[in-house]
């Protein structure tokens, strides 16, 4: 039987293909739609995002630093400033072995080891990608060599920064700061207060001093440069700039010279020292001894160094104007005075018999006057010029403690004085209530005797002393001490004065102000404690000398400094102002173990009125031994 194949239907294949061609037809037209439609959203509906993109591909935004304002002393000498210079940089991310890195780079410049050990320490500080200054200050003959060889080590780049230099050096430090590289912390508070934008392309940041205190008048604005850059990243040319603005100027009302002639008159002493206009609260003068050199943080300290000054015994980096505390000693006596006056607790005439000790009643402990034997006969006037403690004594007892701490606290006394640079302490104006917030015990009578002449829980700053002496002399007012005098815009150049700030007036009775100020002008007069530190000087000096022991002294025992080592010796202080009749300066000087405050701390305050309203610098050795009380 054969086998026949059936015959195509001709008709049926014709119309199966044509279906299979319109089938075909209409998804490459919709694929076609597609595409255009694609093609619309990506060359019409984004062109301005697929055009930033591809320019930021082309375009690279370089943020530039702004000038760092520069800070003047009242004669406009710059006591810190900006320069520019070459810096050898690497991003450690980049090396593969970067200990070879460096290696290869000390065969070409000269990297000494404290340059290795502050690049290390800056690596486990600093972010992924960011680079990090290894050597700066670089030498042209140094930026020609490592040119040439940047072939070979492409995570090495030699950057042009600006640069803080502080021309006043050390004894300035305390007062202008210093600057130091961005850290996580400044980061984290540049994000909290929203400025993070304004520090691009900027790597130092205020640290301590003015330049923290006022780091936003001083940074500036940073700018911007659009670079053309080719395939390899390489800048081409710069098509935009936008200029960074300066950070402004700020004149003090410090005096460059009156703060050398203070810091010479210290000679081997520590302490601290600072002089005030009481009219405007300016700060004449500010001195911490010892200083430290600021220009070591602006690059990123050396270990060794920073060990150095943060282990030193001298604590080199304690402002000890605002920071130090320090009981106030017989420097209180004025203004305890003025207490007793005002309270109505004393006459100026009033007299006590002074037998060289006081007794509370029922009480057989003896609280002894610094002079064996007594003054005898005391009346307001004598007990500050010769600094009758029995005197004293009796006042704070008849007071009660909270009348004294409330009255004190008029001075500013227990509290921040407002000064334009951070840190301060507020030190400390004891009460009961304070005693039983800190302790949970009760107060005692003995605690208020010896609360009278200064010592006790009292502990209080130089700064606070000068601004409440300034108070003295100037009538009452409160006057905030500030180092800024004005501020200047780096595009008007324009200066801008800073008001004085007034914190209240405290209304004295003019007779009784009268009899305390002629108190502390018998200080300066024969008999005082503080008369030979006075001596020949053509103004008249109201001044209050003062003691604050450093070790507790045994009933019965006597301070004797010659047993003693340095460390526990007596603080001296001293308070004054000049002229006496129509005040300038006010001033507070503290020396640390310097034991009496009328042969140690008064001839240093002399130095710096003799300069300030005579023009006479001082001696090479302006503390000299003199018997004196305090």
């Amino acid at each position: 039987m054969s086998f026949v194949a059936p015959l195509k239907n001709l008709d049926r294949e014709l119309a199966r293909f044509h279906g299979r061609l319109k089938a075909g037809g209409a998804l490459v037209g919709l694929l076609a739609i597609a595409l255009l439609a694609r093609t619309y959203h990506l060359q019409i509906g984004q062109h301005d995002l697929y055009s930033q993109r591809a320019e930021s591909n082309r375009i690279s935004l370089i943020p530039t630093a702004p000038n760092r304002g520069v800070i003047l002393d009242r004669k406009d000498r710059v006591l810190a400033e900006n320069y520019s210079a070459y810096t050898l940089e690497l991003t450690p991310t980049q090396s593969h072995d970067l200990d070879a890195t460096l290696a290869e780079i000390s065969k070409l410049i000269e990297i000494t080891p404290g340059q290795l050990r502050r690049f290390r320490r800056l690596v486990a500080e600093s972010h992924e990608f960011e680079t990090v200054p290894l050597k700066s200050r670089l030498t042209d003959e140094e930026v020609a060599i490592l040119a040439t060889n940047r072939y070979r080590l492409p995570e090495m780049e030699v950057k042009a920064r600006l640069f803080r230099n502080y021309q006043a050096g050390p004894g300035m430090a305390h007062v202008v700061g210093f600057i130091g590289r961005i850290n996580d912390r400044d980061l984290a508070r540049l994000r909290e207060s929203g400025r993070e934008e304004s520090y691009h392309g900027t790597a130092h940041i205020g640290k301590t001093g003015l330049e923290q205190s006022y780091e936003n008048v001083l940074h500036g604005r940073p700018g911007f440069e659009q670079v053309e850059i080719d395939a390899a990243g390489r800048a081409v040319r710069i098509l935009s700039r936008i200029p960074p603005v300066s950070g402004k100027d700020l004149r003090l009302y410090l005096d460059l010279d009156l703060q050398a002639v203070a810091e010479q008159a210290f000679g081997d002493y520590l302490g601290g020292l600072v002089a005030l206009d009481p009219n405007t609260g300016g700060v004449l003068a500010l001195v911490s001894k010892p200083g430290f050199d600021p220009n070591l943080f602006v690059d990123g300290i050396d270990p060794d160094a920073w060990k150095f000054l943060n282990e030193s015994p001298e604590r080199p980096m304690v402002n000890r104007v605002l920071r130090g505390i320090y009981p106030p000693g017989s420097t209180i006596k004025p203004f305890m005075a003025m207490a007793g006056l005002e309270l109505k607790l004393r006459k100026p005439s009033d007299s006590i018999a002074d037998p060289g000790y006081f007794t509370l009643p029922n009480s057989s402990h003896q609280y002894r006057d610094w002079k064996r034997g007594g003054h005898g006969s005391v009346d307001l006037r004598r007990s500050i010029a010769q600094s009758c403690d029995v005197y004293y004594y009796r006042l704070a007892v008849d007071m009660g403690i909270d009348r004294m701490h409330d009255y004190l606290a008029k001075f500013g006394l227990g509290e921040k004085s407002g000064i334009d640079l951070d840190g301060e302490s507020s030190g400390l104006l004891p009460s009961p209530d304070w005693k039983q917030r800190r302790w949970k015990q009760t107060w005692y009578p003995g605690e208020t005797v010896i609360a009278g002449i200064g010592q006790g829980y009292h502990l209080t700053t130089p700064l606070q002393l000068a601004t409440a002496t300034a108070m003295l002399a100037n009538g009452g007012r409160r006057v905030e001490p500030r180092l800024v005098e004005a501020v200047r815009d780096p595009l008007t150049r324009v200066w801008q004065p800073q008001q004085p700030v007034v914190h209240g007036q405290v209304a004295f009775s003019p007779a009784n102000l009268a009899v305390v100020r002629q108190g502390m002008i018998d200080v300066m007069r024969p008999g005082g404690t503080a008369s030979a530190a006075a001596a020949g000087a053509p103004y008249a000096i109201a001044g209050k000398t003062g003691t604050a022991q450093v070790v507790g002294i045994k009933q019965g025992a006597r301070y004797d400094a010659s047993r003693l080592a340095r460390q526990y010796r007596d603080h001296a202080l001293f308070i004054a102002y000049a002229p006496a009749e129509d005040p300038k300066i006010a001033i507070a000087v503290m020396v640390e173990n310097g034991e009496h405050g009328g042969s140690t701390a008064a001839p240093i305050a002399r130095a710096v009125f003799d300069y300030y309203l005579a023009g006479k610098r001082p001696a090479e050795k302006t503390v000299e031994a003199v018997d004196a009380a305090e």
